[in-house]
């Protein structure tokens, strides 16, 4: 994929698989159970510096189910937030969908969260936005608002797992990406 980005574009990030580590056969329902995959702040942080919204993009089937709480969610997202801004680094928005139902508009791989962005902020272009995520669902998400769309190697070896033609590259973690976008930026 080639590919000069401007200030202009938006990344939108998946939340566990991504920036932390998911828990497996469960979820992240509480701040105690919460940890950053290494990095993963500091590539937030430099990543927010080369785009002009950074956009979290989350499936949350455990608050749907009442397994997580809302109380331990809005923690965990406020730690987040938190520690991405004391690195020099911002999240604009943290869009959560909590449905079960796998045909809710906005529960990933549906782009709802994508075009709730777009209207909450009217200067992003979906088609100049970029989707990184761990698995086909965050891959179809962007596909379908039209997005690039990369992958990070975090949790299953998703290239065996997800169809080459719904992603432009892959990278071993969000840093690795963080690293690889910032020597495309133009001026």
């Amino acid at each position: 994929m080639e590919l000069a980005l401007t200030k202009d574009w938006t990344l939108f990030l998946d939340r566990d698989g991504v920036i932390n580590e998911e828990l497996p056969g469960t979820y992240v329902n509480h701040l105690d159970e919460f940890t950053f995959y290494p990095n993963a702040v500091a590539a937030i942080s430099i990543l927010s510096q080369l785009f002009c919204k950074t956009i979290v993009v989350t499936n949350q089937k455990g608050v749907g189910r009442g397994i997580t709480p809302l109380t331990a969610l809005e923690s965990i997202h406020h730690h987040l937030t938190a520690a991405v801004e004391a690195a020099g680094g911002t999240i604009h928005r943290i869009y959560f969908c909590p449905d079960l139902e796998n045909d809710s508009s906005n529960r990933k791989p549906n782009p709802g969260m994508a075009f709730q962005a777009a209207k909450d902020f009217p200067e992003i272009d979906l088609t100049r936005s970029i989707m990184v995520g761990n698995n086909s669902s965050d891959m179809h998400f962007g596909r379908s608002a039209g997005m690039g769309c990369n992958v990070i190697l975090t949790t299953t070896n998703p290239l065996n797992l997800i169809d080459p033609s719904i992603y432009d590259l892959h990278f071993a973690s969000l840093y690795d990406a963080a690293l690889f976008l910032q020597g495309r930026v133009k001026k």
